[in-house]
């Protein structure tokens, strides 16, 4: 899928630009043809001769030749190229890239750049975690720009935790499936449904659950990653909107997210139903703060609409509709029955038994359980991988 591809390998100060030379040759074996753009801290790291021996082109580090003066520009290269690359990413870079900082030849490329970014940063765990860089990935999600999540393992600080660049071999496979699927789903709208309802009891109380929104956000991202018109629908979370070309409604209730569900499915092409919807609400809501006293306290109440059954009777042959199960027991056999109960397509069954998967977490555990019978299941990995798997599923049910 690289065969002729044009691609600005972009390197910044980093310990981990050393992989940077392994990075290229991937690239290059794969039919890819490679530019390299440095920024100054970059070259302290891994040597310009070592990347233009490998690229057979002089690395870009400075808008002027130092030799002859030769005027290097940004914006031919924004054109140029089939696709960004930046290779490790330092929380500098990252921090420049979110707000507009063009000081550097690779930041002024990137606001130049019209093909796809990719961004895979490295830096100490403590920093990756800080507010402000995880504010700026949001910012470059927002932006459409594709972040690889860093691996968790030891650091150059020698302590352990989330910040490795991810392996090379693992980058180039992702650059691949985004050549390879980025348009599958072009044409097409597609609904997701993501996070908790709040079912409110007074002005200061409600029922609720601890879903974060994480796992409906990623497959909204992965879906607008290819191509598709996508409309998410949410419930109350803390999570920016994950790519710029996503139409967001924000709801609370579960009656909210059932009056935009069944408006958006009515002339979409599928839907994916990955909210944590309470089942029920208050009989009655108090105007006023209800307050304490020694006697017990019982609130009545009644069952909210049946989102997914509302769309699976809505549903033509033409549209597709998935939705999950999380359970607690008996997985598989409650996982299939809900999946028939509910006229799904498919159905993505996790597990509160297994570690790294259910709410909050930023992984996933999944089995994917079909109308015919089939299932794969899939081991631990990112919500946005897990998404990915997802979305293949959803591809192939328009094949």
């Amino acid at each position: 899928m690289l065969q002729g591809k044009k691609i600005i390998l972009g390197i910044t100060g980093s310990i981990a630009a050393y992989k940077a030379a392994y990075l290229t040759r991937a690239l290059i074996k794969k039919g890819a043809e490679v530019q390299v753009v440095m920024t100054p801290a970059g070259k302290e790291f891994i040597t310009p001769v070592t990347l233009s021996a490998l690229t057979g082109k002089p690395v870009i580090s400075e808008f002027f030749s130092a030799n002859d003066g030769t005027w290097h520009s940004h914006v031919d290269l924004g054109t140029w190229a089939d696709l960004l690359l930046i290779a490790p990413a330092t929380a500098s870079t990252i921090g420049k890239m979110a707000n507009g900082i063009a000081d550097n030849m690779l930041v002024t490329t990137y606001l130049s750049a019209k093909a796809p970014v990719f961004v895979a940063p490295a830096m100490d765990l403590d920093m990756y975690a800080h507010p402000t860089t995880q504010q700026n990935l949001d910012k470059l999600r927002s932006y459409g720009n594709y972040i690889i999540e860093p691996t968790i393992g030891e650091l150059a600080s020698h302590l352990e935790g989330k910040g490795r660049m991810e392996e090379p071999d693992r980058i180039v496979e992702r650059i691949e499936a985004f050549f390879s699927f980025g348009q599958s789903l072009q044409g097409r709208k597609i609904v997701v449904t993501a996070g908790p309802t709040y079912e409110k009891i007074d002005p200061v109380r409600f029922i609720g659950n601890y879903s974060s929104g994480k796992m409906g956000f990623a497959l909204a991202k992965v879906c607008a990653e290819r191509g598709a018109d996508v409309v998410l629908i949410s419930g109350p979370v803390a999570l920016a909107t994950p790519h710029a070309s996503i139409r967001r409604i924000d709801v609370e209730s579960a009656d909210e997210m059932y009056n935009a569900a069944v408006t958006e499915y009515s002339d979409a092409d599928a839907a994916i139903c990955c909210a944590a919807v309470s089942d029920y609400a208050p009989m009655e809501y108090s105007e006023t703060k209800l307050k304490r006293s020694d006697a017990s306290l019982s609130i009545a109440l009644k069952p909210n609409k049946d989102i997914a059954a509302a769309l699976g009777k809505m549903k033509s042959p033409n549209q597709c509709l998935a939705g999950f199960a999380l359970e607690t027991d008996h997985e598989a056999d409650n996982a299939v029955a809900k999946m028939s109960r509910k006229n799904f397509d498919f159905i993505v069954l996790n597990s509160l038994q297994d570690a790294g998967a259910g709410f909050r977490c930023d992984t996933n555990k999944v089995t994917i359980w079909r109308r015919n019978g089939e299932s794969v299941k899939y081991p631990v990995k990112s919500k946005e991988e897990v998404a990915s798997d997802i979305v293949d599923t959803l591809v192939s049910c328009f094949k």
